[in-house]
């Protein structure tokens, strides 16, 4: 595996639509991982305060539909 920048390196040889691959690959990544913490932080409690303050909000008459 290499550095940042031999991953640089080697994605300035490529050609627009292979470079434009990459982005939705890396992009699709990110979205992965952000997937997985926030599953991670619902999992562990982390979260339940939003909870609260939405089942507070219905309580209070305070949300809209979509």
């Amino acid at each position: 595996m290499g550095t940042v920048n031999d991953l640089l390196e080697a994605a300035r040889k490529l050609t627009h639509e292979e470079r434009a691959q990459l982005i939705q690959k890396l992009e699709e990544l990110e979205a992965d991982d952000w997937d997985a913490q926030i599953a991670a932080d619902a999992a562990s409690g982390k979260l339940d305060f939003l909870l609260a303050e939405a089942l507070d909000a219905e309580t209070k008459g305070q949300l809209r539909d979509f």
